[in-house]
């Protein structure tokens, strides 16, 4: 390997200098920058840079939550993060494990769908859904994650009552606080109303949920139910699609601008052109605060979808763009169609897209990871649709445990990005209580963990 000549200008710099630079560059020119001498290869695969690419890439409270473990890493070789990094590249693998709710006979949710569930505070936050019956939830659970994954919850039901009883709602996170909007209630009504909830905890440091409708003005979004929202910017929810009071699917995009103390907010339509066709039960996921990825759901002539579509709000603008890629040449593509399923961002700013049911309501237990930033976007450079398709999915094995194929559950991830909680759902009718069309509802709470091989 050649050393480096004390006549380059670069050889000259300091290594402050010449870390400061390298962060300026994509990974695969860090790599090759490595490649040219001795001292630059040290700087190049240190951990002192690989952990601030890491916190670039993936976000400070992503690596503040993952650093703890990569500190008692066996590693002694001064690299342990660019490994991470890499294997967090290749991941192929996801291990689910079932988790207990405390002591059997104890209080835990029942059986639901169509509800939300989402980390917010240290804590997973459940509300509402349809349960047996017919009848919508009024409930709010929360359990306290701390800072490890726990296997065994206990579960606080924390109010009733308000937010009225409602399924097909959506619900994200903004600071400490949930916002939730619209839904479906006992009667079939369509909802527009938008709710703000905080996580606390009391004296006993038992965790509590505060809601209280939001003022938003007089402009708000047509009433509708199935819909798919996330967070856009610090203080932004963005919603689209669903199905409306007249019972047609929606095409719309709708931004709620909070205010900084999130006392109240302002309901606006964005009109685009090009915008994703009306769809209800599909999914949109914030991947790096300015943009986020919508997928699948069901279109206006019933038709189960798979098309994927970037919201961008990066270059100042508001822009839907679709990405094409050809089904075909995925393996296993032909099940990628789905709707009911649920999507969340993981470590690396990538979807993982899990469950859901196709066009015969058969329902999956697959994982896909969905990357939208794996197509490189040189001027000039142009892909095919099979290699689109190829850069951008990846169907992801499973470890020994298989939770059963469902649809209509609800998904999130903590703050490192590695464990995804999903719970509820509907699942085949195996066991009675069971809808007479072959279905029941579910009370499973499981973790799916990426699993990070170590390298060879």
């Amino acid at each position: 390997m050649a050393r480096s000549s004390n006549g380059s200008p670069i050889a000259r710099l300091s290594d402050d200098q010449l870390l400061s630079i390298l962060l300026l560059l994509p990974t695969s020119s860090i790599l090759s920058f490595s490649l040219t001498c001795r001292r630059f290869r040290s700087l190049a695969c240190s951990d002192t840079l690989w952990e601030s690419v890491c916190r670039r890439d993936w976000g400070i409270p992503c690596v503040d939550s993952i650093k703890p473990c990569i500190l008692c890493s066996p590693s002694s070789s001064g690299d342990r993060w660019m490994k991470l990094y890499r294997r967090v590249v290749g991941l192929d693998e996801v291990g689910c494990r079932r988790l207990g709710s405390g002591d059997e006979a104890g209080a835990r949710a029942r059986a639901r769908a169509s509800h939300s569930m989402n980390f917010v505070g240290g804590c997973l936050v459940v509300f509402g859904g349809g349960c047996e019956g017919g009848h919508q939830l009024d409930d709010t659970w929360v359990a306290c994650l701390g800072k490890d994954c726990k296997t065994v919850l206990m579960w606080q039901k924390t109010s009733s009552g308000f937010p009225s009883g409602r399924f097909g709602h959506t619900s994200v996170v903004i600071g400490d606080s949930l916002i939730v909007f619209g839904g479906i209630n006992d009667r079939g009504a369509r909802l527009n109303d938008t709710w703000i909830g905080r996580v606390i905890q009391n004296e006993a440091f038992i965790p509590t949920l505060l809601w209280r409708p939001l003022e938003v003005g007089p402009s708000v979004p047509p009433s509708r139910g199935a819909h798919a929202a996330c967070t856009v910017t610090s203080r932004k929810m963005l919603i689209f699609g669903g199905i409306g009071s007249n019972g047609l699917r929606l095409g719309d995009t709708w931004i709620l601008d909070l205010a900084e103390n999130l006392n109240f907010g302002t309901w606006h339509e964005a009109v685009m052109h090009p915008s994703p066709p009306p769809r209800s039960g599909h999914t949109l996921t914030c991947i790096d605060g300015t943009r986020a990825v919508l997928f699948g759901g069901r279109g206006s002539g019933y038709e189960v979808l798979n098309d994927v579509w970037l919201f961008d709000t990066s270059l100042g603008r508001l822009k839907w763009k679709p990405l094409y890629f050809d089904l075909k040449a995925i393996p296993g593509g032909v099940s990628l169609p789905r709707v009911g399923h649920s999507a969340v961002v993981i470590i690396g700013g990538r979807v993982l897209v899990y469950g859901g049911e196709d066009s015969d309501r058969r329902r999956k237990n697959d994982f896909w990871l969905l990357d939208v930033n794996s197509i490189p976007s040189f001027k000039g450079c142009s892909f095919s649709a099979s290699s689109k398709a190829l850069m951008m999915w990846r169907k992801l094995k499973t470890g020994s445990y298989k939770p059963n194929p469902r649809s209509f559950h609800a998904a999130c991830t903590d703050y490192s990005g590695r464990f995804m909680y999903v719970f509820g759902g509907m699942v085949d009718g195996l066991v009675f209580p069971a809808d007479p069309c072959g279905l029941r509802f579910d009370a499973e709470l499981f973790v799916a963990e990426l699993v990070l091989h170590p390298e060879k």
